[in-house]
């Protein structure tokens, strides 16, 4: 049943799917009241008001009804802004590794980079494999297309990554993502610290790669999706600090950067702060404290 669905979904135009998200979104805000504290506490701690959370409701159902489309539909409306710091990169024989927090629809940015790219540069993307089989198996056949592969959030997927960025190619993961205990550093993120992995530093500093910030913007009305690019600062693999903590804070800097461009289609209602799996019981209890705080 829920493969027909996904299916009959992906058919549907892009304005639609975004009328439904839109009604998904805040029917998911109206009926959980857990739902809403996160989202303003969040919202709050990062400096920004109620209204931001709320008109970031609605983008928080669009990402999950554009998703059949995305996969299996057609193509959608995509533009640039910021192509040429990937021709740059090309240019000067450079892999690079570009990083997107969780705002707006980080799915179409390895779509258009492969799509553009992809003969000059593969993109290897990271991805943590769904939980229910009919799920992952969509996943897995939608997000490898020609110029993109994906790599498991297991240490196979991190080898993988590692040999693409040392071949010149691309590379994309989401830092914001709370990684399994052992496999991150508290950092600051908007003022409060938050598990970080640090996987992503590590992977600047593989093979001279360029590191680029990017992130895909929902259009209005469901016109489609504008890739943002910006070069990272520290612009190169090199500047980067070596102490892993301080490394993991400057990512988090630049992954503020982003958010602040649009909060509105951040997702924060995501669990950026929770105590990651595998702590041990005192740390996690400490933690979660601070998550009710």
């Amino acid at each position: 049943m829920y493969p027909f669905l996904f299916k009959s979904l992906s058919r549907l135009p892009l304005p639609v799917l975004h009328a439904l998200g839109w009604l998904l979104g805040w029917l998911g805000f109206l009926l959980s009241s857990r739902y809403r504290r996160k989202l303003y506490v969040h919202a709050e701690q990062a400096g920004f008001g109620r209204s931001v959370a709320r008109a970031s409701v609605a983008e928080a159902g669009k990402m999950v009804t554009e998703m059949p489309r995305l996969w299996l539909g057609d193509p959608v409306h995509l533009e640039w802004d910021g192509r040429e710091l990937i021709e740059q990169a090309i240019a000067e024989g450079n892999g690079v590794l570009f990083l997107t927090p969780h705002l707006g629809c980080f799915e179409v940015t390895a779509q258009l980079v492969a799509q553009e790219f992809g003969d000059r540069m593969p993109v290897t993307v990271l991805y943590r494999p769904a939980r229910q089989p009919w799920l992952r198996d969509i996943m897995e056949r939608a997000r490898n297309r020609p110029g993109l592969a994906t790599a498991p959030t297991t240490l196979a997927g991190v080898k993988q990554l590692i040999k693409a960025l040392k071949l010149r190619q691309g590379v994309g993961l989401l830092p914001d993502q709370v990684p399994p205990e052992g496999q991150g550093v508290w950092a600051p993120f908007f003022g409060r610290d938050a598990y970080t992995m640090t996987l992503s530093a590590r992977l600047a500093l593989t093979g001279g790669a360029r590191v680029l910030l990017i992130w895909g913007e929902r259009l209005s009305w469901g016109r489609g999706y504008r890739v943002h690019l910006r070069p990272f600062r520290p612009a190169t693999a090199g500047q980067l600090s070596a102490d892993p903590v301080a490394a993991a804070g400057e990512i988090n800097e630049a992954m503020e950067s982003l958010v602040r461009e649009c909060p509105a289609q951040y997702l924060w209602s995501y669990d950026r702060y929770k105590a990651p799996a595998g702590l041990s019981h005192s740390a996690r209890l400490e933690a979660e404290r601070a998550q009710g705080a």
